[in-house]
């Protein structure tokens, strides 16, 4: 099926593409019947996993639902934060900064036990719909926390919660058990020409 077509396609041709298109959608969409908490991945090697996870967030937020955050590795809470303030919202910044900058393997994963243990706290709270675990591939792929223990805690989700998972370098395993993912692939990026990170950009 041609999603795009062609700018110099005739009205006809176009509505023709459209028409198809549309049925197909439409398809699927009486197809789809399952309804339940879903398991969501961003990961990869470009900017923007974080960003979106804030923004997917923001929406839950907006519809009057209760969401959890557990900020992993990252020094003190994103700005966005600020933004998404509400009593619906419970956040956690748990680490100390980028791991070769704090250079103290012990202290980065007591602090990622500590988060993984708010983590676990939002699992069982009923109340809440939304919980997002940033950079907490980071923390798997180093091995901060015991891959297995999290992905039995994973597994064993209310099936109305919904998780997201951000950062580099996912586990093979975890994006074998998520119903979503998305991999940021980095094309260019301005730190690479030496511009430095930029406030309401990178932080």
């Amino acid at each position: 099926m041609k999603t795009n077509p062609s700018p110099d396609s005739s009205e006809e041709k176009h509505r023709e593409d459209m028409q198809a298109l549309q049925a197909e959608m439409r398809e699927k969409m009486r197809a789809a019947k399952e309804k339940h908490g879903l398991l969501m991945v961003h990961t990869g090697n470009g900017k923007g996993k974080s960003t979106a996870a804030f923004g997917m967030l923001a929406r839950s937020l907006a519809h009057g639902r209760k969401c959890g955050v557990v900020q992993f590795i990252k020094s003190t809470p994103d700005a966005a934060e600020k933004v998404l303030r509400s009593a619906n919202l419970t956040w956690h910044a748990v680490g100390d900064g980028f791991t070769w900058d704090t250079q103290d393997k012990t202290s980065d994963i007591a602090k990622c036990r500590e988060g993984w243990r708010y983590a676990c706290e939002f699992f069982e709270n009923k109340e809440i719909s939304f919980v997002l675990l940033d950079e907490l591939n980071v923390v798997l792929s180093m091995g901060y926390l015991p891959k297995d223990e999290v992905l039995a805690v994973l597994r064993a989700k209310r099936p109305d919660l919904h998780v997201l998972i951000t950062g580099r370098g996912a586990l093979p395993e975890l994006i074998e058990l998520a119903d979503l993912v998305t991999e940021m692939k980095e094309i260019k990026h301005p730190f690479n020409a030496g511009v430095k990170a930029q406030l309401g950009i990178e932080f």
